[in-house]
Parts: structure tokens; sequence; C-alpha cells
């Protein structure tokens, strides 16, 4: 099934069951879902998560309680600047340095609480948790169509922030875990663990990761719009 397609089908199929939750609509966006706090705490008991300090993860209304929990358990979160737009392009969410971790959850509190820096300042990265749109149980994942999450994941291997044995997981609805067979491209980033409300998948994949930035993927335009690739590319 051609990817935008099935994106519009978990829209749809979210929208029309009213398991889609705040921000509406859901199409267009990492869909928030019913069940995401339940999802977050299924999440919490694994042993990927407990083994990890550090964790890089995305600012969608779905992981928002995944946030929450990392922060109240001592983890040190980041999260990308949209677009890698600026050249500290992640925010460093240290519980030691925040009082107020239900505000420090949001989109707008990370900006105002977190602490922006630069990738000679992040730490080396323990888990990943990713939004997703839909999922298969064989590690496919399917994004909004952008491809940010992909390459954030590209750069911080660039780094050696990550390794092909970081946990990289999600949390999600059912109705997001998917049958259909997935195209899935060489620089999509495949998952270890799909967490819904009701079960833990490991999913065991077969999928490479990503070796890196695909720099033959990228157009000058689009480089020179995240300073952080230009410095890579230049240096």
């Amino acid at each position: 099934m051609d990817k935008q397609d099935l994106r519009e089908r978990i829209w749809d199929e979210l929208e029309e069951s009213g398991e889609a939750r705040f921000p509406f609509p859901p199409h267009g966006r990492i869909p928030n879902f019913a069940g995401a706090d339940d999802a977050a705490e299924r999440l919490s008991e694994r042993s990927e998560w407990r083994a990890a300090d550090t964790i890089k993860i995305n600012p969608d209304s779905p992981q928002r309680p995944v946030r929450q929990r990392a922060l109240e358990a001592g983890k040190t979160l980041y999260m990308a600047v949209p677009r890698l737009r600026d050249a500290d392009c992640f925010l460093r969410l240290d519980p030691d340095e925040i009082d107020d971790y239900n505000r420090a959850t949001t989109i707008a509190g990370s900006s105002e609480l977190g602490v922006q820096v630069g990738p000679d300042a992040v730490e080396s990265v323990d888990l990943i948790v990713s939004g997703s749109v839909a999922v298969t149980d064989d590690g496919a994942r399917i994004g909004k169509g952008e491809g940010y999450s992909d390459l954030e994941y590209a750069l911080l291997d660039t780094l050696g922030l990550v390794d092909d044995v970081t946990p990289v997981v999600t949390t999600v609805h059912e109705l997001q875990v998917v049958d259909e067979d997935v195209a899935v491209d060489e620089h999509d980033v495949p998952l270890d663990l799909v967490v819904t409300p009701d079960r833990a998948i490991e999913t065991n994949t077969s999928y490479d990761r990503s070796d890196g930035i695909d720099w033959s993927a990228l157009d000058d335009e689009r480089i020179e719009e995240m300073p952080v690739l230009q410095e890579l590319r230049e240096g």
C-alpha cells in the first residue's frame, strides 16, 4: 500500500472510531490517541526503559505521557528543534534542572524550561522514542511523511551518539498496527519495540538501519535550512 494512502486510512479510522484525542483533526500529524497514558505505563515496565538514562524523544502529543514518566524517573530527555533549523538543534530536559515536569512535557513548556544545545553537548543516547502514524509488527514505521525523525537518527548516528543496538521504540493505538506490506526505504529507521495500551510487540526486525546521513537524498536547499548539516558537510 502507498504510504500516504495508509496514513490517510489510519487518520480516518482514528477519527471515525472516536479513538483520536486532542489536537484535532488527527490528519497531517503524529496522531494522539485514547490510551496514550496506558501505553506509556506499559513502556515504563520494559527493561529497555529501565536501562535508559538518556532518551531522545519526539515532541508530539501522544508521547507526552512518555516524556512525563521519563522526567519523573530521573531520565534526561533530548528533543530535536523543529526541522533542525538552529545550530543548537536539540533541547535538553534535565529533571534535576526542572521544577515543573508537567509543563516541561508540553511543546511550549519544553522550549521555556529546556536548554537548547548543539550536537557536541548531547550525551550518548540509550533509547529512542519515535512518534508514528502506522507501524507493522515486524518493525516498519510510517511517520507523517517529512522524514525528520529518520534524519535526526542519522545525525545522531553520524555523531556516534547511537549505534545499531540502541533500542528504537514507539507508542501507538492498536488501530495503528497494520498488516499491510509497507515499503521500507533505505533511510527509514525500523522499530525494535511497538507498545500499545494493550501489549508490547518485540518486532525482531530484519530491516537494516541507515548508516549515517545519506547526503545524496538531501538537496542543497534542504541542507542550507539546517545549520548542523551545513557544518557537517563542510567539516
